[in-house]
């Protein structure tokens, strides 16, 4: 056995994995062709509406609604929606602060509903127990890229008469059943943020097939505006929140590329879950034939430390990435907890709000078991690598497995 190279051993590795983003002069013509044109903002230029019709047909939506980020976009469609002040809206315990503060923003109240570990997705068996008569909305996450259980979500929200509004920001062209994300519900959200399978360093879209959602949510993003209407005539509370067309031009630059990485990804993410199922201590998320494509923007899996002589995660961690693995524990705390959560800080400049929820007692056993002791993300970037890149991940997890004695003397 060779020595842990966090104890002065040779790594497994020493070259990098892929790094992000991949751009080529189809990035830079675009570019150049926006500099040229004079047409740098999206009220005079065609490019932000080429690419929201593009996005939109891609995902089988009538209507796209391009923003400038991924929260923005969640935020303007709860209000399209028409979800607003006391409403309350349901979401998981696990995903990035936005999901829960572009429910803030309009005066809504989050209310968390734990995850299912063999997905990270909301679980939709937790979810009727936490409606109540104020209950306007689910909020489901498609985390990582794979499709929440929208089946058993859209049979939950008719019966309740509830909207769907999809965060979708990490699952460009996954699908559940078929049926691509983001069109499914009342209306969906993508991120182009920097770390994103497409990105533009910022950025975001609405799709729907609504049209009255649709509507609201392009006049919210315009200043109020109505698209037929008087360019200095107001008729919504909205707001600038307009792409421009230096963004469009990136973000169709790296869409034309985006099914050749997918088909990368998903190669590299289906060989780990067969190397990886193959170890004691790892747990990959389950198989479902219901998910009939991943954007695989997080390939996610299960540590489990009693395989690995209760070496806790985040040891783990550092001598994985002593042995030249780009791992990440992901989210470090449940939302519950975050310190703005925690204490109501949604008023200028921190102060509390009483909101009737104290959220530091809401118990989600699977998510705080996920930040605290079993979650391990692989980015997309990594998913890009070769074969032998996938094959030195699965070498590394065996060496500290049978080296793992040693991390608790």
């Amino acid at each position: 056995m060779s020595k842990l190279a966090i104890l002065g051993g040779e790594p497994v590795r020493t070259r990098p994995f892929p790094t992000w983003p991949v751009h080529d002069q189809d990035e830079l013509n675009g570019l150049i062709d926006v500099l040229k044109s004079n047409e740098w903002g999206s009220t005079k230029g065609q490019r932000v509406k080429q690419f929201e019709q593009h996005y939109a047909e891609y995902h089988d939506a009538k209507y796209g609604i391009c923003v400038n980020s991924g929260t923005t976009a969640l935020y303007l469609a709860l209000k399209a929606a028409g979800i607003g002040c006391g409403d309350e809206v349901l979401l998981p315990g696990y995903t990035f602060i936005a999901t829960a503060t572009s429910i803030i923003d309009t005066g809504a109240v989050p209310v968390f509903v734990d995850i299912d570990p063999d997905t990270y997705n909301i679980d939709p068996a937790q979810i009727e127990e936490k409606i109540t008569d104020k209950t306007r909305a689910i909020m489901p996450v498609h985390f990582a890229g794979r499709p929440a259980d929208m089946t058993a979500l859209l049979a939950i929200a008719d019966k309740y008469d509830l909207k769907i509004i999809e965060d979708a920001a990490q699952a460009w062209g996954s699908e559940w059943n078929g049926r691509k994300v983001g069109a499914i519900g009342t209306a969906g959200c993508f991120s182009f943020q920097s770390s994103k399978n497409i990105t533009a360093g910022e950025g975001g879209i609405i799709l729907s097939n609504d049209e009255e959602t649709a509507q609201f949510a392009r006049s919210y993003s315009n200043c109020g505006r109505l698209a037929n209407g008087v360019w200095y005539e107001h008729y919504y509370l909205g707001g600038n929140y307009r792409m421009t067309e230096f963004q469009a031009a990136l973000l169709q630059a790296q869409f034309n590329r985006y099914p050749q990485l997918k088909a990368i990804r998903d190669k590299n993410a289906l060989l780990l879950d067969a190397h990886l199922s193959r170890i004691e201590g790892v747990k990959t998320m389950k198989n479902d034939p219901r998910v009939t494509s991943n954007s695989r923007h997080i390939y996610i899996w299960r540590y489990q430390k009693e395989a690995f002589n209760n070496v806790p995660k985040d040891k783990f961690i550092n001598a994985m990435r002593k042995e030249g693995m780009y791992i990440s524990p992901g989210y470090s705390i449940p939302l519950t907890v975050q310190p703005v959560l925690k204490n109501l800080a949604f008023g200028p400049r921190g102060k509390r709000v009483d909101i009737g929820i104290d959220y530091a007692s809401v118990s989600l056993p699977e998510t705080e078991k996920a930040c605290y002791d079993e979650a391990i993300w692989f980015t997309q970037n990594v998913l890009l690598g070769t074969e032998e890149d996938m094959l030195d991940i699965v070498k590394a997890i065996v060496k500290i497995q049978e080296n793992s004695k040693d991390l608790v003397k």
